[in-house]
């Protein structure tokens, strides 16, 4: 039998990234959701719908997650609520992110899946000002400053439980400020934003200014991928790496690429990190490298455009 994957999550921004690279591969998939949304993936596929096997369900619900892993290969686990969705509701927050994960490694070991990989955050460290370091080297102390952080730390070390265990093997990744076409949704998603509105010739303000870590949603997908394909034995969590720079620098690069000078930022400070090592990642997995930022930048504007 071939690989099946299960992709939870399937209607966010990564998620829907993921279906389309799987299947621009050929690849089966089960696309997991909570509800019917396809508004990202027509955006990203040209205005249609990929063609896969769509399961609705709620990640909480135990029967929902066996059902919708039935078959499935290897997982590649994305759904969850961020930090302003666990702030409203933290027993929701906590319902979906940490028991809708251990939901999903249960469904694994029942069906005996391959591998998961499952996304943590850049948000299980804390502030710029709880480190010394600008770029966090890769085994930084976790200091949660969210719910959400918080969460995906419970994430993270339940996969080492299910290994030891269970012997289940998992990959962690922990994306940072993810941009590109379909990411509409989140604290960090305004750059993104700003390119539509650029490519539209309308006027916007990011709110903060500062230093992160810009990742392309494209290629933080290609990385989801892949971790759930390299050989591991245990469940390590590896930061991932794109382009640490300035808003304003991205904000520059959106005006080069778009010809369009109303997009503007401020100086306030977001409570994250700039930044994290992801050597690891690519000495020890060879996990794939960033695209370059204007070509990125670009490629999403041109998307943002044909959807007009």
């Amino acid at each position: 039998m071939g690989e099946r994957y299960l992709v939870t999550g399937a209607n966010g921004c990564i998620g829907a990234w993921v279906v389309k690279l799987l299947r621009q591969e050929g690849a089966e998939v089960v696309a997991f959701d909570l509800r019917e949304d396809d508004h990202r993936h027509r955006l990203i596929n040209g205005g249609s719908m990929p063609e896969v096997e769509w399961v609705y369900g709620d990640l909480t619900v135990p029967d929902d997650v066996v059902r919708a892993s039935e078959g499935a290969t290897r997982i590649i686990h994305l759904a969850a609520l961020q930090v302003p969705f666990c702030r409203a509701n933290p027993i929701q927050g906590a319902a979906v992110n940490v028991t809708g994960t251990v939901n999903v490694f249960e469904a694994a070991r029942q069906h005996g899946v391959v591998q998961i990989s499952q996304a943590s955050s850049i948000a299980v460290f804390g502030t710029t000002a709880d480190y010394s370091e600008r770029i966090l080297p890769a085994d930084a102390q976790r200091l949660p400053a969210t719910l959400y952080g918080v969460y995906k730390v419970a994430t993270e070390d339940l996969a080492k439980v299910y290994w030891n265990e269970n012997k289940i093997r998992s990959v962690g990744l922990r994306p940072h400020t993810v941009f590109g076409p379909g990411r509409d949704q989140g604290m960090t998603s305004l750059p993104s934003v700003g390119i539509d509105k650029a490519v539209r010739r309308e006027k916007f303000h990011i709110q903060y200014g500062g230093t992160l870590d810009f990742q392309y949603a494209p290629d933080v997908a290609a990385a989801f991928i892949h971790a759930a394909r390299f050989e591991v034995d245990g469940a390590p969590t590896y930061n991932l790496a794109g382009h640490s720079v300035s808003v304003q620098h991205f904000v520059d690069a959106t005006t080069a690429a778009t010809g369009f000078d109303g997009i503007t930022c401020g100086t306030d400070l977001l409570p994250v990190v700039e930044g994290a090592d992801a050597g690891p990642w690519h000495r020890d997995a060879r996990g794939p490298g960033p695209t370059p930022l204007a070509e990125a930048i670009a490629e999403t504007a041109s998307i943002f455009a044909a959807a007009i």
